[in-house]
């Protein structure tokens, strides 16, 4: 026999680990913005100046360019408006509600809103506008 043995090898191979980790490294982060996907797409009207932003205390009712009506982006028939709206200002009863109506919808819609919230007893309101990046004015 000779004196020289083979040596074992006890190191461990992390190539594979390394690949499986990038690969999920990659899937979370495309799967990830796709989870906040709730938001209704609204084409809105735009403006100059805006107010504090409070959408953590709001009741959001969003309105697509279809007439579809949403409340806290779910969707929503016309004839529980009133009662869901009523349910959520039980809590707290000084919630205001923003409107987010598309640019192309009838302006008769977003009063019938209005009107439907006003009857739940809300009494501030607010309209949602898109504001110009100053990029643009440049």
């Amino acid at each position: 026999m000779s004196d020289k043995r083979k040596k074992v090898v006890a190191d461990i191979n992390i190539t594979p680990f390394t690949d499986v980790v990038l690969v999920l490294l990659i899937i979370f982060m495309i799967t990830t913005p796709m989870l906040s996907q709730h938001q209704i797409k609204v084409n809105l009207p735009e403006a100059t100046e805006t107010t504090e932003n409070r959408e953590d205390k709001i009741i959001e009712i969003s309105i697509d360019k279809d007439g579809f009506v949403y409340i806290d982006g779910t969707q929503l028939h016309n004839e529980f408006l009133e009662q869901t709206i009523k349910e959520k200002t039980t809590k707290y009863p000084d919630r205001p509600v923003v409107i987010k109506g598309d640019k192309e919808i009838k302006y008769d819609l977003i009063v019938n809103v209005m009107d439907k919230a006003k009857k739940a007893g809300v009494s501030k309101f607010g309209l949602a506008i898109d504001v110009p990046s100053k990029k643009q004015n440049s």
